[in-house]
């Protein structure tokens, strides 16, 4: 079986992030840069399900610059076997700040039909956009079946291995099991396994793997545009809480479990 994790390079949750002077995005000068949580437990399951199958490969795919390749080989230290770079500008056309949802789902599902995946696995979504679009455009643009929100995968016997079961995270507890044909295209929920760490081994046989490079198709025209980028607004509010000292306890406790969500 050939697992096909794409995988995306975010600035790290903990980094300073300052607004570019156009007012459109984020000064990206001297952001810290990681790999996305969301896909770094898709990452996870594929390289637990090929360890379960006992063969197969886990092929991880990141566009960028230059500078995913530092993610990539991540993923290649944890136990990825092979590694393609879709190469893009750092800025200006062509960049993945000028693309779109769509046009960055078109350029990973082309690098991943060159593959012929039989699954396919990202995160839900993004740490900085957050839009949860790319995985299910890609699965529409590759004409396969696809689960959001999935925790876990399995491998159903049935004498060809041509078809899976996930279970699949659904509101106030539920849970959700399907069984899905391959080839498949799969989004990763958080918190469904404990992520490994690289080791030194794996670091050191990482260097030796293959990563391949392929150039981005030309950016196609935007369907939407970003108008401005800011921070939060921070508001302070005092309130005072009035009554017995019973009545000031009860409505204390009750912002702090349903405003605050401390308790």
């Amino acid at each position: 079986m050939k697992i096909v994790v794409a995988v995306k390079q975010v600035p790290e949750r903990d980094a300073v992030v300052r607004v570019a002077a156009d007012g459109r995005g984020v000064d990206e000068s001297d952001v810290a840069w990681t790999m996305n949580e969301p896909d770094a437990y898709a990452l996870e399951e594929a390289l637990q399900l090929k360890e379960r199958a006992g063969e197969g490969e886990v092929v991880v795919l990141c566009a960028g610059p230059e500078r995913v390749q530092s993610t990539l080989r991540e993923a290649l230290a944890k136990g990825a076997d092979r590694a393609v770079h879709v190469v893009t500008p750092e800025a200006g056309e062509g960049s993945l700040g000028e693309r779109d949802s769509l046009d960055v789902a078109r350029l990973l599902a082309e690098a991943v039909r060159a593959e012929a995946a039989d699954l396919v696995l990202t995160g839900l979504q993004s740490d900085d956009l957050g839009a949860g679009q790319t995985g299910v455009v890609m699965a529409e643009l590759l004409g396969v079946p696809h689960a959001t929100l999935v925790l876990h995968v399995e491998l159903l016997d049935g004498g060809d291995g041509r078809r899976i079961k996930v279970k699949r995270e659904l509101e106030d507890g539920w849970m959700q099991h399907v069984e899905m044909a391959l080839p498949a295209l799969l989004t990763i929920q958080s918190g469904g396994n404990r992520l490994r760490y690289a080791t030194l081994m794996g670091i050191k046989r990482a260097r030796q793997k293959e990563m391949r490079e392929v150039q981005a198709a030309a950016a196609g025209k935007r369907v939407d545009e970003v108008v401005k980028v800011s921070p939060p607004t921070r508001v302070k509010r005092t309130e005072m809480l009035t009554g017995s000292a019973d009545e000031v306890a009860a409505k204390l406790v009750e912002r702090l479990r349903f405003e605050v969500k401390v308790l």
